[in-house]
């Protein structure tokens, strides 16, 4: 019994075979967590730098829209041109255009007079190299780690990005009340150099198959290939229904504050799911052994739905805290079996183009989720709000599974395209 108990322990600790056996699977890991971090502390720095400046809550909430247009634009145009490029130079070019706009960012902080202007035009600049960046770098993973070892690969890159989500604004926060705005957005340009630095290093990765120039018509062939695919058309749209109807963070002041009446403890609520991920992270050794990860995702989803409407129950902040917790663990796991089975079963010359529309799904839904729990709260009340939404997400989830059943049916063992991509990698 107590070496069957060890075995069981052993099997949910995190696997860290994919940093041991591979050089550029490190890079970019220690790369994409440094560069996360010092993102986090600017993500901090950069509202309070215009709420500073301007006194106006529209004015910090503003941001989004000026992003949301590059986001989308340049999200599916990027991924379109990291099936095209060399991967590394791209990662590499990007990030010396985010270098250059985070001087600028620095800069303005010197002048007597920052400008908001300036301000939001650095915002939308970034969020355009950011979106040309990001399938690029998800892009590379599965082809810097074994077909076996993605599962612990996209484990380990998501305990990396949620210490950044810790770290980084709890360091942003002291830098900005103790230095100044300067010195924390002097932290995101310096994790940005580091970071594109340790990008240079990567191996050359083109793509395997003959590629096709960046153009509307590659993009939409790329659109076409996940709807034609019901299992991926799935991960997005499971994603986007969870995210949407039980998103309750822009509710986290009013709940602490009006409901909760702990307005002290506020910032527990914004940590509690990075912290449940984070648990989920470190406990994720049994990933490797589930291959229906199809029902993983599904009843992962319908977790978060289901802890977010009990924590609106919450008759004490605790209580609140412990549930949101069980949530970001919740939708750790559907973040997990949804990423390895992009990086089992898509082929590499259409990975830069699905991870952007990936970034575009797990970007608009959250967005989106805000405005719905705003809106269903001013017109009811904000515990009305978290809990319908969490019984609209379990709902949800379950009639899209029943819609795209092929999704709950899904085997990596037996999938076309698992098994397509698992060969393709053992020849090469």
């Amino acid at each position: 019994m107590a070496v069957s108990l060890r075995t069981r322990l052993a099997r949910l600790r995190v696997d860290l075979t994919p940093w041991r056996g591979s050089r550029d699977f490190r890079i970019l890991l220690v790369a994409g967590s440094v560069f996360f971090l010092g993102g986090m502390v600017g993500y901090v720095a950069l509202p309070y730098q215009l709420y500073q400046l301007t006194g106006s809550n529209f004015a910090v909430g503003a941001m989004g829209l000026v992003t949301i247009v590059p986001l989308i634009v340049f999200g599916l145009y990027g991924g379109a041109l990291a099936d095209h490029v060399e991967r590394r130079k791209l990662l590499v070019g990007t990030g010396i255009a985010q270098v250059v706009i985070s001087a600028l960012m620095v800069a303005n902080t010197l002048l007597a007079h920052p400008q908001v202007w300036l301000i939001y035009v650095c915002g939308a600049l970034n969020a355009v190299a950011s979106s040309l960046q990001r399938p690029s770098r998800e892009a590379l993973l599965p082809r810097v780690v074994k077909h076996a070892e993605i599962p612990a690969a996209v484990a380990l890159s998501s305990l990396t990005s949620q210490v950044g989500q810790l770290a980084g604004p709890a360091l942003g926060g002291v830098l900005v009340g103790s230095v100044g705005v300067t010195w924390a957005f002097s932290v995101e340009l310096a994790g940005i150099v580091f970071a594109t630095l340790l990008y240079a290093r990567l191996g050359s990765y083109r793509s395997r198959e003959q590629t096709t120039a960046p153009s509307l018509r590659a993009i939409g062939g790329g659109i076409v290939y996940a709807f034609r695919r019901k299992d991926l058309l799935a991960t997005y749209l499971v994603d986007m229904v969870g995210m949407f109807l039980a998103m309750p963070i822009v509710l986290f002041p009013a709940f602490a504050t009006v409901v909760l009446k702990e307005p002290k403890l506020l910032g527990l609520l914004y940590s509690a799911e990075a912290i449940g991920a984070m648990c989920a992270s470190l406990t994720s050794g049994w990933a490797k052994h589930v291959h229906h990860q199809g029902r993983a995702v599904v009843l992962a989803t319908m977790g978060w739905g289901a802890a977010v409407g009990i924590a609106g129950l919450a008759p004490n902040i605790w209580f609140a805290i412990g549930f949101f917790a069980l949530a970001g663990a919740c939708d750790m796991v559907s973040v997990l079996f949804r990423s390895v089975i992009w990086n089992q079963t898509i082929p590499d010359e259409m990975r830069g183009r699905l991870a952007g529309i990936e970034m575009l799904g797990y970007s608009l839904g959250p967005l989106g989720g805000q405005a719905r729990s705003g809106l269903v709260a001013d017109l009811t009340t904000v515990r009305t709000s978290i809990v319908s939404g969490g019984i609209l997400c379990v709902a949800g989830v379950i009639a899209t599974s029943i819609w795209l059943r092929e999704f709950w049916r899904y085997d990596a063992r037996t999938d076309e395209h698992a098994v397509r991509e698992r060969e393709l990698r053992a020849a090469s």
